[in-house]
């Protein structure tokens, strides 16, 4: 199944799924090697950064989204095909598309912890 970008541009799940596992793994790369720069650059100075908790919040908050929308849309197309065939799923299709929203609350609450620590 292909998938239609804005630009007309379309791609199948799996290269896109690839392509965001990419562009995530260079995210973190990049945040990584912040860090150990910072941490070895700085042998004198004993106090983290400022810069690498937002870094930290933002990986957390970004790959908990990502997450969240995979488990969305694998459960809004699904449960959409099964609605037709019985209406009387709508409640269980709620309840999954509430537990897929909760990877996103549950990133967002991390995120907090790092940026209060």
């Amino acid at each position: 199944m292909d998938i239609k970008l804005l630009s007309g541009l379309s791609l199948n799940r799996r290269t896109l799924f690839r392509i965001v596992l990419l562009f995530n793994l260079l995210i973190i790369a990049i945040a990584f090697s912040s860090l150990v720069v910072t941490v070895f650059g700085q042998e004198q100075q004993a106090a983290i950064p400022q810069g690498d908790k937002f870094v930290g919040a933002g990986i957390a908050v970004a790959g908990s989204t990502l997450g969240a929308g995979i488990a969305i849309s694998g459960t809004a197309s699904s449960g959409m095909a099964a609605l037709v065939e019985k209406s009387e799923l709508s409640t269980w299709l709620l309840l999954l598309a509430g537990l897929g929203e909760g990877v996103a609350i549950y990133g967002l609450i991390i995120a907090i912890l790092i940026l209060g620590a």
